[in-house]
């Protein structure tokens, strides 16, 4: 998982990607509560334009997944990734991957509760969860 693509950040994304940095998992939320992601500009539950980032719980359920078995070359490596749908405590969705479980569907139960971890891509962190205990 340490070798691929490293993001690039945007001035939308970069309250993100330093609090990965800090080991936190930020999201934009609106004046009007309305927490969402991927950032942007503007809430798209209300149009609001008066974002703030909050540090999210990083819980969240597994709602999707999908067992790679064939990662790009880019990835160099051999091993499936779980790419996965976490709906997080605090509402939005995001892609990520699970790490740490063997990739069968019978170690990924849908709604399966997950924690937040991050790891090392370049000069980024990465957010990507693990199935809790």
């Amino acid at each position: 998982m340490t070798k691929g693509p490293v993001p690039k950040a945007t001035p939308e994304s970069q309250p993100f990607w330093d609090g990965t940095a800090a080991g936190e998992l930020r999201l934009p939320k609106c004046a009007n509560g309305h927490v969402f992601f991927y950032p942007r500009t503007y809430c798209p539950e209300c149009s609001s334009s008066d974002i703030s980032w909050i540090t999210a719980s990083g819980k969240g359920v597994l709602s999707s997944y999908v067992i790679n078995e064939r990662p790009l070359p880019m990835f160099e490596t051999e091993e499936p990734q779980i790419i996965a749908l976490i709906t997080l405590a605090e509402g939005p969705r995001m892609m990520s991957t699970i790490i740490d479980v063997e990739p069968t569907p019978d170690n990924l139960p849908l709604d399966a509760p997950v924690s937040v971890s991050f790891i090392d891509r370049g000069d980024k962190k990465l957010p990507v969860f693990s199935l809790d205990k």
